[in-house]
């Protein structure tokens, strides 16, 4: 509101000083006197000082079409004059406008128009960095992995743009299924930019499923160093990637390294139930029984395992069972409560005889978790006792169709895995295998798995590496 009452008050004073000046100029004696040929004309001041300000118009109006005859010249010419400049502006702007559009196409899942209004931009503005871009995703959309390509190709000479084009490569690489060359890419793009999550996460799969294990290590210290990955999940995947190092090592022979590895790997993560298994063995062999024992305890305490029995037993694999269930004593006082102890028990005393023992230490899982393992130690001890055939068998019918509770299962796509391994055969997730009841638990048909008693024979390689 005040400025509206300035502006006016402004334009009502320019008009009175206007007005003032023309009746000064009136009453002003003289004038201005021309001669022309002859002819004499005479102007009053005022009429001077409009004739001056017409003259002035005249004066511009001829200078600005002498100039644009000489822009008009030039053009012909081929020199850049403010005509081209104006149609570069219009053609810039109906570049700019085919690239909004063919942005909009690709946001909406247009492939086809999305390309069409990025080769018209790309005409327009001969900015490849810009609609070479746009043109790759449209054509990764409509399905053209040809164009797609060459779109990203160019995209590499351009500094600004060289990471786009690496990673895109890289993508369509996966997607035709190519890993080695989509590897090489993935290193590359890991080389430009270090700290992208993205890429990150993508190179370590591809070093997984290609067992660069080495390789997989640096990948997840950068990964720790740029704050995206906790320290406790670093330190878990890097245990199993040392625990595949140290595997990769002993199938090569250097058993030596290969404990050491496997030794240095439980050390930084003790919970990880196949490095502690090697690590123990390891132990072994070095004649340590003290230190494969601490390992093993560690371990169980933190999840009990059969392989982890498995180990415990190779310590002292020419024990009586009596001494091996009072050895045993120190592993099962760990987790007393949970169902793998009491399971691992009840074999023990089945192991010695002590059929009371095994019934006691049982329990009642065969009603409450009737897994296959579970029931057949059941029918084991009803055997034992003298139970007649027909209970023995209906324990062995129904071990048959029971689930066989825990076992590597992914925790991505759910699929169960016969073995350990840092990456699912299915899904090629890394580090998702947990040893856990599957959803949907499947019954074996093999009898030698259902009742799984240690007694100190060799675990072969298969239950070594579990």
């Amino acid at each position: 509101m005040l400025w509206s009452l300035v502006k006016i008050l402004g334009f009502v004073l320019i008009v009175t000083v206007l007005a003032v000046a023309a009746g000064m100029l009136l009453e002003t004696g003289g004038g201005i006197r021309i001669v022309v040929a002859d002819t004499e004309f005479t102007l009053a001041p005022l009429q001077a000082v409009i004739a001056g300000m017409l003259l002035l118009l005249v004066v511009w109006v001829v200078l600005a079409l002498v100039g644009l005859l000489v822009a008009v010249f030039r053009f012909l010419n081929g020199d850049e004059t403010a005509i081209t400049r104006y149609f570069d502006r219009n053609r810039e702007r109906r570049g700019f406008a085919a690239l909004t559009d063919g942005m909009m196409a690709l946001a909406s899942g247009e492939g086809r128009l999305a390309m069409q209004k990025a080769i018209r931009a790309e005409k327009l503005l001969h900015k490849p960095h810009l609609t070479a871009l746009l043109t790759a995703q449209a054509a990764e959309l409509a399905g053209d992995a040809r164009r797609a390509d060459s779109a990203y190709r160019l995209l590499l000479a351009d500094d600004r743009t060289r990471f786009i084009a690496v990673r895109g490569l890289m993508k369509q690489k996966l997607a035709s299924g190519d890993t080695t060359t989509a590897l090489k890419l993935a290193e590359k793009a890991f080389a430009l930019k270090p700290r992208h999550e993205d890429t990150q996460d993508v190179l370590l799969k591809l070093q997984a499923g290609q067992s660069d294990w080495k390789g997989a290590r640096t990948t997840l210290a950068a990964k720790a160093r740029g704050g995206s990955l906790p320290r406790d999940i670093h330190r878990r995947r890097d245990a199993v990637l040392a625990l595949q190092e140290a595997r990769a090592v002993f199938e090569e022979g250097n058993t030596i390294e290969a404990r050491e590895a496997a030794i240095a790997a439980n050390k930084q993560s003790p919970d990880l139930i196949p490095a502690a298994a090697m690590a123990a063995r390891g132990y072994i062999e070095k004649g340590d029984a003290k230190h494969a024992t601490r390992v093993l305890q560690t371990a169980w305490n933190a999840q009990p395992h059969p392989d982890l029995a498995a180990a415990f037993a190779e310590i002292a694999p020419d024990e009586t069972p009596g001494q091996r269930l009072k050895r045993f004593a120190s592993l099962t006082r760990h987790q007393p409560g949970h169902e793998e102890t009491r399971l691992l028990l009840a074999e023990l005393h089945l192991t010695a005889e002590d059929f009371n023992a095994a019934r006691k230490a049982l329990g009642d899982l065969p009603e409450k978790h009737p897994t296959q393992r579970a029931l057949s130690l059941q029918a084991a001890i009803e055997r034992g006792e003298g139970a007649p055939d027909a209970v023995v068998r209906g324990w062995l019918a129904k071990a048959l169709s029971a689930s066989r509770g825990p076992q590597w299962t992914c925790d991505k796509c759910h699929s169960i895995h016969s073995g350990w391994s840092p990456v699912c055969d299915n899904c090629g997730g890394f580090d998702t295998l947990s040893w856990r009841e599957p959803p949907h638990s499947v019954a074996a048909g093999s009898g030698a798995e259902l009742l799984p008693l240690i007694i100190g024979s060799d675990p072969g390689p298969d239950r070594r590496e579990g």
